[in-house]
Protein backbone atom coordinates (compact mmCIF):
# COMPACT_ATOMS: atom_id res chain seq x y z
CA UNK A 1 0.00 0.00 0.00
CA UNK A 2 1.61 3.48 -1.34
CA UNK A 3 -0.80 5.51 0.53
CA UNK A 4 -3.23 6.08 2.97
CA UNK A 5 -6.26 3.96 1.29
CA UNK A 6 -4.79 3.01 -1.87
CA UNK A 7 -4.60 -0.61 -3.01
CA UNK A 8 -1.39 -2.45 -4.01
CA UNK A 9 -3.05 -3.42 -7.68
CA UNK A 10 -4.33 0.32 -8.19
CA UNK A 11 -0.63 1.72 -7.71
CA UNK A 12 1.16 -1.16 -9.93
CA UNK A 13 -0.77 -0.83 -12.77
CA UNK A 14 0.50 1.46 -15.62
CA UNK A 15 -2.64 1.56 -17.90
CA UNK A 16 -6.22 3.04 -17.13
CA UNK A 17 -8.74 3.53 -19.30
CA UNK A 18 -9.28 6.91 -17.46
CA UNK A 19 -7.01 8.64 -14.91
CA UNK A 20 -9.48 11.01 -12.87
CA UNK A 21 -7.55 14.25 -11.04
CA UNK A 22 -8.81 14.93 -7.47
CA UNK A 23 -11.10 13.07 -5.25
CA UNK A 24 -13.75 15.73 -3.87
CA UNK A 25 -17.38 15.62 -4.62
CA UNK A 26 -16.77 15.21 -8.57
CA UNK A 27 -13.52 13.28 -8.79
CA UNK A 28 -15.66 10.57 -6.29
CA UNK A 29 -18.85 10.36 -8.41
CA UNK A 30 -16.79 10.08 -11.40
CA UNK A 31 -14.99 7.55 -9.96
CA UNK A 32 -18.20 5.39 -8.68
CA UNK A 33 -19.83 6.56 -12.43
CA UNK A 34 -16.62 5.02 -14.54
CA UNK A 35 -15.91 2.03 -12.38
CA UNK A 36 -19.13 0.86 -11.35
CA UNK A 37 -21.80 2.37 -13.92
CA UNK A 38 -19.87 1.44 -17.47
CA UNK A 39 -16.92 -1.31 -15.98
CA UNK A 40 -13.90 0.63 -16.86
CA UNK A 41 -10.62 0.23 -15.46
CA UNK A 42 -10.10 3.84 -13.42
CA UNK A 43 -7.65 5.36 -11.21
CA UNK A 44 -7.73 8.35 -8.87
CA UNK A 45 -4.98 10.62 -8.05
CA UNK A 46 -5.39 12.52 -5.00
CA UNK A 47 -2.62 14.94 -3.66
CA UNK A 48 -4.40 15.20 -0.25
CA UNK A 49 -4.57 11.98 2.45
CA UNK A 50 -7.67 12.03 2.28
CA UNK A 51 -11.12 12.17 0.48
CA UNK A 52 -13.02 15.38 0.67
CA UNK A 53 -11.40 17.69 -1.96
CA UNK A 54 -11.85 21.21 -0.88
CA UNK A 55 -13.01 20.22 2.31
CA UNK A 56 -10.16 18.11 2.75
CA UNK A 57 -7.93 21.34 2.72
CA UNK A 58 -9.93 24.27 4.06
CA UNK A 59 -10.39 24.35 7.61
CA UNK A 60 -10.05 27.61 8.79
CA UNK A 61 -12.48 28.96 11.93
CA UNK A 62 -16.18 28.87 10.47
CA UNK A 63 -15.69 27.06 7.32
CA UNK A 64 -18.90 26.09 6.70
CA UNK A 65 -21.00 25.49 3.26
CA UNK A 66 -23.52 28.43 2.66
CA UNK A 67 -25.47 26.19 0.50
CA UNK A 68 -28.64 24.26 2.05
CA UNK A 69 -27.46 21.05 3.25
CA UNK A 70 -30.42 19.18 1.63
CA UNK A 71 -29.37 20.27 -1.54
CA UNK A 72 -25.43 19.95 -1.29
CA UNK A 73 -25.16 16.44 -1.36
CA UNK A 74 -25.26 13.49 -3.91
CA UNK A 75 -28.51 12.59 -6.00
CA UNK A 76 -27.52 9.61 -7.72
CA UNK A 77 -28.62 7.03 -5.06
CA UNK A 78 -31.55 7.09 -3.43
CA UNK A 79 -30.86 4.73 -0.08
CA UNK A 80 -27.91 7.23 0.29
CA UNK A 81 -30.67 10.49 0.26
CA UNK A 82 -32.91 8.37 3.18
CA UNK A 83 -29.77 7.09 5.68
CA UNK A 84 -27.92 10.29 5.81
CA UNK A 85 -29.65 12.90 8.00
CA UNK A 86 -27.72 16.79 7.86
CA UNK A 87 -27.39 18.38 11.60
CA UNK A 88 -27.55 21.85 10.32
CA UNK A 89 -28.82 24.34 7.36
CA UNK A 90 -25.27 25.24 6.56
CA UNK A 91 -23.29 22.01 7.39
CA UNK A 92 -19.45 22.84 9.17
CA UNK A 93 -16.19 21.82 7.05
CA UNK A 94 -16.10 18.32 9.57
CA UNK A 95 -19.60 17.26 8.74
CA UNK A 96 -19.41 17.62 5.25
CA UNK A 97 -16.04 15.75 5.29
CA UNK A 98 -17.46 12.79 7.54
CA UNK A 99 -20.11 12.81 4.92
CA UNK A 100 -17.54 12.19 2.45
CA UNK A 101 -15.88 9.80 4.44
CA UNK A 102 -19.20 8.07 4.45
CA UNK A 103 -19.72 7.80 0.84
CA UNK A 104 -15.97 6.87 -0.26
CA UNK A 105 -16.63 4.07 2.45
CA UNK A 106 -19.87 3.17 0.91
CA UNK A 107 -19.24 2.66 -2.51
CA UNK A 108 -16.04 1.26 -1.38
CA UNK A 109 -13.70 4.21 -3.57
CA UNK A 110 -10.69 4.47 -1.43
CA UNK A 111 -9.42 0.88 -3.38
CA UNK A 112 -9.16 2.73 -6.58
CA UNK A 113 -7.61 6.12 -5.49
CA UNK A 114 -4.00 7.03 -4.46
CA UNK A 115 -3.42 9.36 -1.99
CA UNK A 116 -0.86 11.54 -1.30
CA UNK A 117 0.03 11.99 -5.20
CA UNK A 118 0.14 15.27 -6.96
CA UNK A 119 0.01 15.00 -10.80
CA UNK A 120 2.50 17.47 -12.39
CA UNK A 121 2.47 16.62 -15.51
CA UNK A 122 -0.61 15.33 -18.39
CA UNK A 123 0.93 14.88 -21.82
CA UNK A 124 -1.00 13.72 -24.72
CA UNK A 125 0.80 11.66 -27.55
CA UNK A 126 -0.76 11.95 -30.96
CA UNK A 127 0.57 9.00 -32.23
CA UNK A 128 -0.59 6.61 -29.87
CA UNK A 129 -3.58 8.48 -29.26
CA UNK A 130 -2.88 8.30 -25.17
CA UNK A 131 -2.00 10.83 -22.58
CA UNK A 132 0.43 9.96 -20.17
CA UNK A 133 -0.23 11.29 -16.49
CA UNK A 134 2.54 11.86 -13.93
CA UNK A 135 3.10 12.56 -10.57
CA UNK A 136 5.13 14.08 -8.03
CA UNK A 137 6.31 10.49 -6.38
CA UNK A 138 7.45 9.29 -9.86
CA UNK A 139 4.50 6.92 -11.21
CA UNK A 140 3.67 7.66 -14.62
CA UNK A 141 0.52 5.91 -16.04
CA UNK A 142 -0.97 6.01 -19.57
CA UNK A 143 -5.13 6.24 -20.06
CA UNK A 144 -6.94 7.21 -22.76
CA UNK A 145 -9.14 9.84 -20.64
CA UNK A 146 -8.30 12.62 -18.40
CA UNK A 147 -10.71 14.20 -16.38
CA UNK A 148 -9.89 16.70 -14.20
CA UNK A 149 -11.84 16.84 -11.38
CA UNK A 150 -9.26 19.86 -8.92
CA UNK A 151 -12.13 22.77 -8.89
CA UNK A 152 -12.65 25.50 -10.36
CA UNK A 153 -10.11 27.61 -8.20
CA UNK A 154 -7.82 25.36 -6.42
CA UNK A 155 -4.48 26.86 -6.06
CA UNK A 156 -3.77 29.74 -3.14
CA UNK A 157 -3.25 33.00 -3.93
CA UNK A 158 -0.95 34.85 -1.98
CA UNK A 159 -0.76 38.35 -2.33
CA UNK A 160 2.86 39.34 -2.95
CA UNK A 161 3.41 41.73 -0.06
CA UNK A 162 6.45 43.85 0.47
CA UNK A 163 8.32 42.16 3.59
CA UNK A 164 6.33 38.95 3.82
CA UNK A 165 8.92 36.69 4.89
CA UNK A 166 10.03 38.93 7.40
CA UNK A 167 7.10 38.44 9.68
CA UNK A 168 8.68 36.91 13.28
CA UNK A 169 4.98 35.78 14.18
CA UNK A 170 2.85 32.74 11.92
CA UNK A 171 1.19 33.31 8.93
CA UNK A 172 -1.59 31.27 7.66
CA UNK A 173 -3.76 30.70 4.53
CA UNK A 174 -7.41 29.97 4.59
CA UNK A 175 -6.81 27.00 1.72
CA UNK A 176 -3.97 25.94 3.67
CA UNK A 177 -5.06 25.69 7.47
CA UNK A 178 -3.21 23.41 10.17
CA UNK A 179 -5.59 20.68 10.43
CA UNK A 180 -4.63 20.51 14.14
CA UNK A 181 -6.45 24.02 14.15
CA UNK A 182 -5.07 27.07 15.37
CA UNK A 183 -5.22 28.61 18.92
CA UNK A 184 -5.83 32.53 18.90
CA UNK A 185 -6.09 33.10 22.36
CA UNK A 186 -4.89 36.06 23.83
CA UNK A 187 -2.91 36.85 20.62
CA UNK A 188 -3.07 39.57 18.74
CA UNK A 189 -4.29 38.31 15.18
CA UNK A 190 -4.11 40.12 11.72
CA UNK A 191 -6.44 39.04 9.02
CA UNK A 192 -6.07 40.41 5.77
CA UNK A 193 -9.13 40.33 3.33
CA UNK A 194 -12.95 40.78 3.81
CA UNK A 195 -14.30 38.17 1.22
CA UNK A 196 -16.74 35.38 1.86
CA UNK A 197 -14.02 33.04 3.18
CA UNK A 198 -12.97 35.88 6.00
CA UNK A 199 -17.07 36.63 6.55
CA UNK A 200 -17.52 33.22 8.20
CA UNK A 201 -13.71 33.19 9.82
CA UNK A 202 -13.41 37.02 11.10
CA UNK A 203 -16.47 35.98 13.84
CA UNK A 204 -14.90 33.04 15.25
CA UNK A 205 -11.41 34.42 15.17
CA UNK A 206 -12.64 37.41 17.48
CA UNK A 207 -14.50 35.66 19.67
CA UNK A 208 -10.83 33.80 20.87
CA UNK A 209 -8.02 36.67 20.09
CA UNK A 210 -6.88 39.44 22.47
CA UNK A 211 -7.16 41.75 19.62
CA UNK A 212 -7.42 41.22 15.94
CA UNK A 213 -6.94 44.02 12.66
CA UNK A 214 -8.99 43.32 9.57
CA UNK A 215 -7.80 44.82 6.81
CA UNK A 216 -10.48 45.20 4.05
CA UNK A 217 -9.88 46.22 0.32
CA UNK A 218 -13.19 46.00 -0.55
CA UNK A 219 -16.42 45.50 1.45
CA UNK A 220 -18.66 43.03 0.82
CA UNK A 221 -22.62 43.04 0.62
CA UNK A 222 -23.51 40.45 3.50
CA UNK A 223 -27.00 38.72 4.36
CA UNK A 224 -27.72 36.83 7.39
CA UNK A 225 -27.37 33.04 7.38
CA UNK A 226 -30.00 32.00 9.48
CA UNK A 227 -28.06 29.17 9.95
CA UNK A 228 -29.44 26.27 12.96
CA UNK A 229 -30.48 22.77 13.29
CA UNK A 230 -32.54 20.88 11.06
CA UNK A 231 -36.48 20.17 12.40
CA UNK A 232 -36.63 16.37 12.07
CA UNK A 233 -39.99 16.78 10.32
CA UNK A 234 -38.63 19.07 7.93
CA UNK A 235 -36.17 16.05 7.20
CA UNK A 236 -38.52 13.72 7.18
CA UNK A 237 -40.40 15.76 4.51
CA UNK A 238 -37.95 16.66 2.15
CA UNK A 239 -36.71 12.73 1.97
CA UNK A 240 -40.18 11.90 0.91
CA UNK A 241 -40.36 14.48 -1.90
CA UNK A 242 -36.90 14.33 -3.43
CA UNK A 243 -37.67 13.66 -6.61
CA UNK A 244 -39.63 17.00 -6.59
CA UNK A 245 -36.64 18.92 -5.16
CA UNK A 246 -34.89 17.60 -7.93
CA UNK A 247 -36.99 18.48 -10.59
CA UNK A 248 -37.32 21.97 -9.23
CA UNK A 249 -33.88 22.69 -8.65
CA UNK A 250 -33.13 21.47 -12.53
CA UNK A 251 -35.02 24.10 -13.62
CA UNK A 252 -34.17 27.04 -11.11
CA UNK A 253 -31.86 29.81 -12.00
CA UNK A 254 -28.59 28.67 -9.78
CA UNK A 255 -29.78 24.98 -8.46
CA UNK A 256 -31.52 25.80 -5.76
CA UNK A 257 -35.14 26.13 -4.24
CA UNK A 258 -35.48 29.64 -5.11
CA UNK A 259 -36.90 31.93 -8.22
CA UNK A 260 -36.51 35.32 -9.34
CA UNK A 261 -40.31 37.56 -7.86
CA UNK A 262 -42.00 37.81 -11.19
CA UNK A 263 -42.24 41.68 -11.15
CA UNK A 264 -39.71 44.57 -11.02
CA UNK A 265 -38.63 46.29 -8.03
CA UNK A 266 -39.88 49.36 -10.09
CA UNK A 267 -43.48 48.26 -10.51
CA UNK A 268 -43.81 48.12 -6.47
CA UNK A 269 -44.34 51.00 -3.73
CA UNK A 270 -42.22 51.66 -1.28
CA UNK A 271 -44.11 49.68 1.28
CA UNK A 272 -44.60 46.66 -0.68
CA UNK A 273 -40.76 46.04 -1.46
CA UNK A 274 -39.59 46.55 1.64
CA UNK A 275 -42.03 44.09 2.75
CA UNK A 276 -40.62 41.91 0.51
CA UNK A 277 -37.06 42.92 1.19
CA UNK A 278 -37.37 42.25 4.96
CA UNK A 279 -39.10 38.64 4.32
CA UNK A 280 -35.93 37.35 2.48
CA UNK A 281 -33.69 38.86 4.84
CA UNK A 282 -35.24 37.06 8.04
CA UNK A 283 -35.16 33.90 5.76
CA UNK A 284 -31.55 34.41 5.47
CA UNK A 285 -29.66 32.11 2.90
CA UNK A 286 -29.34 33.65 -0.97
CA UNK A 287 -32.94 34.12 -1.39
CA UNK A 288 -32.22 38.29 -1.16
CA UNK A 289 -29.94 37.39 -3.94
CA UNK A 290 -31.29 34.29 -6.24
CA UNK A 291 -35.51 34.90 -4.93
CA UNK A 292 -35.11 38.69 -5.73
CA UNK A 293 -36.67 41.46 -7.93
CA UNK A 294 -34.14 40.10 -11.24
CA UNK A 295 -34.57 43.81 -12.66
CA UNK A 296 -31.64 44.69 -10.47
CA UNK A 297 -29.29 43.10 -12.52
CA UNK A 298 -30.87 44.83 -15.52
CA UNK A 299 -31.72 48.65 -13.90
CA UNK A 300 -28.93 50.58 -12.05
CA UNK A 301 -32.28 52.74 -10.70
CA UNK A 302 -33.80 48.82 -9.45
CA UNK A 303 -30.30 48.09 -8.01
CA UNK A 304 -29.91 50.96 -6.10
CA UNK A 305 -32.74 50.72 -4.36
CA UNK A 306 -32.00 46.77 -3.23
CA UNK A 307 -28.59 48.18 -2.51
CA UNK A 308 -29.97 50.80 -0.48
CA UNK A 309 -31.90 48.30 1.81
CA UNK A 310 -28.90 46.29 2.27
CA UNK A 311 -26.70 49.77 3.24
CA UNK A 312 -29.37 50.85 5.94
CA UNK A 313 -29.17 47.48 7.61
CA UNK A 314 -25.16 47.61 7.74
CA UNK A 315 -25.82 51.04 9.36
CA UNK A 316 -28.05 49.86 11.83
CA UNK A 317 -25.97 46.87 12.59
CA UNK A 318 -22.95 48.76 13.56
CA UNK A 319 -22.22 51.18 16.16
CA UNK A 320 -19.82 53.14 14.99
CA UNK A 321 -20.87 55.35 12.11
CA UNK A 322 -17.25 55.71 10.97
CA UNK A 323 -16.99 51.92 10.56
CA UNK A 324 -20.28 51.42 9.50
CA UNK A 325 -19.85 53.52 6.35
CA UNK A 326 -16.30 51.63 6.03
CA UNK A 327 -18.01 48.58 5.97
CA UNK A 328 -20.98 49.68 3.19
CA UNK A 329 -20.00 49.11 -0.39
CA UNK A 330 -19.92 52.10 -2.59
CA UNK A 331 -18.13 50.89 -6.06
CA UNK A 332 -20.04 48.16 -7.36
CA UNK A 333 -23.64 47.18 -7.84
CA UNK A 334 -25.16 44.24 -5.33
CA UNK A 335 -25.42 40.63 -6.89
CA UNK A 336 -22.27 41.58 -8.99
CA UNK A 337 -19.97 39.83 -6.47
CA UNK A 338 -19.80 36.63 -4.37
CA UNK A 339 -22.85 37.34 -2.01
CA UNK A 340 -21.17 36.20 1.24
CA UNK A 341 -23.49 34.67 3.80
CA UNK A 342 -22.77 36.05 7.48
CA UNK A 343 -22.94 35.12 11.20
CA UNK A 344 -22.83 38.01 13.53
CA UNK A 345 -19.99 39.62 10.64
CA UNK A 346 -21.22 43.24 10.95
CA UNK A 347 -21.85 42.73 15.10
CA UNK A 348 -18.55 41.58 15.32
CA UNK A 349 -16.93 44.78 14.27
CA UNK A 350 -19.39 46.60 17.64
CA UNK A 351 -16.72 44.73 19.77
CA UNK A 352 -14.03 46.49 21.55
CA UNK A 353 -11.06 44.11 20.48
CA UNK A 354 -12.06 43.98 16.47
CA UNK A 355 -10.62 47.31 14.55
CA UNK A 356 -11.30 47.90 11.13
CA UNK A 357 -8.50 49.38 8.59
CA UNK A 358 -10.14 49.86 4.92
CA UNK A 359 -7.84 50.73 2.14
CA UNK A 360 -10.08 53.56 0.92
CA UNK A 361 -9.73 55.55 4.17
CA UNK A 362 -7.15 54.04 6.05
CA UNK A 363 -4.78 53.61 3.55
CA UNK A 364 -3.73 50.20 1.60
CA UNK A 365 -1.42 48.06 2.74
CA UNK A 366 2.42 48.93 2.11
CA UNK A 367 4.48 46.30 3.37
CA UNK A 368 5.02 43.02 6.01
CA UNK A 369 6.87 43.96 8.78
CA UNK A 370 8.58 42.03 11.37
CA UNK A 371 5.80 43.06 14.09
CA UNK A 372 2.84 43.38 11.90
CA UNK A 373 1.50 45.27 8.81
CA UNK A 374 2.20 49.03 7.61
CA UNK A 375 -0.94 50.49 5.95
CA UNK A 376 -1.03 54.00 5.13
CA UNK A 377 2.19 54.93 6.97
CA UNK A 378 0.83 53.62 10.52
CA UNK A 379 1.74 50.11 11.42
CA UNK A 380 -0.26 47.79 13.05
CA UNK A 381 0.90 44.84 15.40
CA UNK A 382 -0.06 41.31 15.45
CA UNK A 383 1.73 37.89 16.03
CA UNK A 384 -0.69 36.08 13.71
CA UNK A 385 -1.41 36.79 10.09
CA UNK A 386 -4.50 34.91 8.52
CA UNK A 387 -4.57 35.45 4.37
CA UNK A 388 -8.35 35.06 3.76
CA UNK A 389 -9.27 32.29 1.01
CA UNK A 390 -8.06 33.60 -1.95
CA UNK A 391 -7.62 31.30 -5.43
CA UNK A 392 -5.79 31.94 -8.59
CA UNK A 393 -6.36 29.89 -11.58
CA UNK A 394 -3.15 27.26 -12.50
CA UNK A 395 -1.08 29.24 -15.26
CA UNK A 396 -1.82 26.06 -18.00
CA UNK A 397 -0.71 25.84 -21.73
CA UNK A 398 -4.14 26.56 -22.71
CA UNK A 399 -4.17 29.69 -23.63
CA UNK A 400 -3.65 29.14 -27.44
CA UNK A 401 -6.95 27.30 -27.20
CA UNK A 402 -9.03 29.52 -24.91
CA UNK A 403 -7.95 32.82 -26.28
CA UNK A 404 -11.15 32.90 -28.49
CA UNK A 405 -13.20 31.65 -25.25
CA UNK A 406 -15.16 28.08 -24.34
CA UNK A 407 -16.62 26.64 -27.21
CA UNK A 408 -19.73 25.74 -24.90
CA UNK A 409 -20.48 27.01 -21.58
CA UNK A 410 -21.59 23.35 -19.98
CA UNK A 411 -20.49 22.97 -16.74
CA UNK A 412 -19.09 19.83 -17.47
CA UNK A 413 -17.10 20.18 -20.89
CA UNK A 414 -13.94 19.28 -23.27
CA UNK A 415 -12.12 21.51 -24.54
CA UNK A 416 -11.21 21.78 -28.65
CA UNK A 417 -7.63 20.46 -29.23
CA UNK A 418 -7.29 18.63 -25.90
CA UNK A 419 -8.63 14.85 -27.19
CA UNK A 420 -10.42 13.50 -23.91
CA UNK A 421 -9.61 15.79 -21.74
CA UNK A 422 -12.65 16.26 -19.78
CA UNK A 423 -12.91 19.28 -16.98
CA UNK A 424 -16.01 19.16 -14.61
CA UNK A 425 -17.35 21.93 -14.39
CA UNK A 426 -15.94 23.40 -17.38
CA UNK A 427 -13.36 25.86 -18.34
CA UNK A 428 -15.97 28.69 -17.07
CA UNK A 429 -16.54 27.63 -13.55
CA UNK A 430 -20.10 27.98 -13.60
CA UNK A 431 -22.51 27.63 -10.44
CA UNK A 432 -24.91 25.70 -12.41
CA UNK A 433 -26.71 22.82 -10.82
CA UNK A 434 -23.08 20.78 -11.48
CA UNK A 435 -24.59 18.72 -8.61
CA UNK A 436 -27.64 17.03 -10.27
CA UNK A 437 -27.87 17.13 -13.86
CA UNK A 438 -24.33 18.59 -15.19
CA UNK A 439 -22.11 15.17 -14.10
CA UNK A 440 -23.48 13.38 -17.40
CA UNK A 441 -21.58 15.57 -19.86
CA UNK A 442 -17.92 13.76 -19.12
CA UNK A 443 -19.78 10.47 -18.12
CA UNK A 444 -21.29 10.51 -21.70
CA UNK A 445 -18.41 11.68 -23.76
CA UNK A 446 -16.12 8.78 -21.64
CA UNK A 447 -19.65 6.57 -22.70
CA UNK A 448 -19.96 7.24 -26.66
CA UNK A 449 -16.15 7.18 -27.04
CA UNK A 450 -16.13 3.54 -25.50
CA UNK A 451 -18.79 1.91 -28.36
CA UNK A 452 -17.35 4.10 -31.13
Amino acid sequence: MTAQGSSPGASAKTHFDAVIIGAGFSGMYMLHSLRDKLDLNVTVFEAGDGVGGTWYWNRYPGARCDSDSYIYCYTFDKNLLQEWNWSERYPEQDEILRYLEHCAERFDLKPDIQFGKRVVEVIFDDNSELWTVRTDKGDSVTTRFVITAVGALSTANMPPFKGLGSFKGKCYHTSQWPHDGVDFTAKRVGVIGTGATAVQAIPEIAQQAKHLTVFQRTPAFCVPARNGRVDPEVTRARKADYDGIRQRIKGSFFGFELNFLPKGVLDTTPEEREQEFDRMWDAGGFAFWLANYQDMFFSKEANDIIADYLKRKIRSIVNDPVAAEKLTPKTYPYGTKRQPLDTNYFETFNKKNVLLVDAATDGSIEEITPNGVRAGGKEYSARYHRHRHRLRRVDRPAEGTWHQGPRRQDAGAGMGGWPADLSWRGHSGLSEPVHDHRPAKPLGAVEYAGVN
